[in-house]
């Protein structure tokens, strides 16, 4: 399918994205101030969703492509495309040269996986990540900061004589991985922190894991995980609270999440499309009418 840069299609409300003639397209300009950017990646391209507080504004594809991951640092934001990996510059994305990729994701540099290899991009050159110790190539799932989700288990990067490599650090069949601030794995068998070694905390089939720091999210195929809130705040306790416990949150839908995003809000998108925002007196829902949706990012 052809890519459309720079075109920002505009939804009527309930309509779908495959009645395509009666689609209103036209360019957005304007300030940015106030509004938050949320990316979304699907089977059609990707997605944007303008929110503002917890009111979601326009969305609609700014670009035609299969996506299939999707991920954001700062004003930095990259996409993984049955074709190249993607990355926004200046209101459209630009190819940047890796090929085909199913993983993206950010530690200091950009890093995306494919095609049977690792690489991460210095000044816009790709450089090959060494092997594993045991010189195998891995089955990447997900990225986030220095480690790394495979079936295999968990790897974290690593500086070693060979240059930056990938070394093993326990679990085994990791879905998604969190860095920050303290490591989470999604699991078939749960939910696992790095505490004195790898604790379960959460006995579910995860497989999806979201923290920014503060707030942690975590989605298994029927439902979405929050730690339990604190008696003195109204907030989702932060990684340092006491976090063994966790609650099932109430959604409006019964769709399974695809993605979480946090900003000035808590996001989250399920695979058929439904895009929902965390607000005082629960979850808004809007309806995106697209599909095959296997990621989330804010920007």
């Amino acid at each position: 399918m052809p890519a459309t840069t720079g075109v920002y299609i505009r939804f009527a409300r309930g309509q779908s994205s495959t009645d395509m003639s009666s689609i209103d397209e036209k360019r957005v300009y304007g300030a940015t101030e106030g509004k938050t950017d949320v990316f979304i990646a699907t089977g059609m391209g990707v997605a944007r969703v303008e929110c503002s507080g917890d009111l979601v504004g326009g969305f609609g594809l700014v670009h035609r492509c299969v996506a299939t991951d999707i991920a954001a640092k700062g004003n930095r934001l990259a996409v993984a495309t049955d074709e190249d990996v993607l990355v926004w510059n200046r209101d459209e994305f630009d190819p940047a040269g890796f090929g085909p990729a199913h993983a993206v994701g950010y530690n200091d540099e950009l890093i995306a996986a494919g095609s049977g290899r690792i690489s991460r991009s210095v000044e816009n050159d790709w450089s090959a990540l060494g092997v594993s110790e045991s010189g195998d190539k891995i089955d990447v799932r997900a990225i986030d900061g220095d480690l790394i989700a495979s079936s295999d288990g968990v790897y974290r990067l690593s500086d070693g004589a060979n240059g930056v490599g990938y070394v093993p650090v326990g679990l085994n069949n990791a879905r998604d991985v969190s860095s920050v601030p303290i490591p989470l794995v999604a699991t078939a068998t749960g939910l696992y922190q790095l505490k004195n070694g790898w604790v379960n905390v959460l006995d579910a089939d995860v497989h999806l894991i979201e923290s920014d720091g503060t707030r942690i999210h975590a989605a298994t195929d029927e439902a979405l995980y929050a730690p339990c809130k604190s008696e003195n705040t109204s907030e989702h306790q932060s990684h340092n609270a006491q976090s063994d416990e966790w609650e099932r949150l109430e959604l409006p839908v019964a769709e399974q999440i695809a993605g979480i995003g946090h900003g000035e809000s808590t996001y989250a998108v399920t695979v058929d499309g439904t895009f929902l925002i965390e607000s005082d007196d629960g979850w808004h829902t809007r309806s995106l009418g697209l599909s095959d949706v296997s990621g989330l990012a804010v920007r």
